[in-house]
């Protein structure tokens, strides 16, 4: 399992380069795996909703578009140099104005631990955790925290990089082992990070494992949807 040590420090170390590398790597395909993820959210229509490792903020920012305008969102991650990025571009587009720019002045943001999250029990209708779960140095104790903080009826939904397509593996591993590090590296200045994002996506669960261990953390009506020839996953469930 990750060392959170080294996780922090990597993410700090790329923080302010984050979103250009996000999106340049991904073709901008994160943009429309968040819409996908916003839409499932939106289904519930919770009340309240916890964005964990929330990064940068963008599915946090995305929610507070997406949703009801009444919807508290909070946004929480462990690293502190990612949510200084976060709030900045909070700053920035509330300053900026113009439409849902009072949506985005109400995300709150906050420094928190997925494995120990500061916060009651049953406090949340949502729990939304975005690529972070694969950093967790503990993905069942993570996974029963959300549960914890989650009002009966509520749902987690776990947007993350899965296994792809048979057919497309050798394409796909190609570009994540040679081709990724080498942009990153350019972008970010910070190779190495990239190199363990090739690591942890390679070892990571698919979504029949993954499910399972939603199911072993508590969860009930555990589902996934891939995405992008099975690279990225929408696995949800409910408390």
């Amino acid at each position: 399992m990750p060392d959170p040590v080294a996780v922090n420090s990597m993410f700090s170390r790329i923080a302010r380069r984050y979103d250009v590398a996000n999106r340049l790597l991904s073709f901008g395909m994160d943009v429309w795996w968040r819409r996908r993820l916003v839409r499932a959210v939106r289904s519930g229509n919770p009340g309240v909703v916890l964005d964990l490792a929330t990064g940068s903020g963008d599915v946090a920012f995305a929610l507070a578009r997406g949703l009801a305008a009444g919807t508290q969102i909070t946004g929480m991650d462990f690293c502190q140099p990612m949510l200084d990025e976060a709030e900045a571009k909070q700053a920035d587009a509330v300053a900026r104005g113009g439409r849902g720019a009072e949506r985005l002045a109400r995300i709150v943001f906050r420094q928190g631990d997925g494995m120990a999250l500061p916060l009651p029990d049953a406090c949340v209708d949502a729990v939304t955790i975005s690529f972070g779960l694969r950093n967790m140095a503990d993905r069942h104790k993570s996974l029963c925290e959300m549960l914890r903080v989650l009002r009966p009826g509520g749902r987690v939904f776990v947007l993350e990089f899965s296994q792809p397509w048979r057919w497309f593996r050798p394409f796909y591993y190609f570009y994540l082992r040679h081709v990724l590090p080498r942009i990153a590296g350019w972008v970010t200045g910070d190779r190495e990070a990239y190199n363990y994002l090739n690591d942890t996506i390679e070892q990571f669960p698919a979504r029949p494992a993954l499910e399972a261990e939603l199911a072993a953390a508590g969860f009930r009506n555990v589902a996934s949807r891939g995405m992008t020839c099975g690279i990225v996953a929408l696995h949800s469930g409910s408390k």
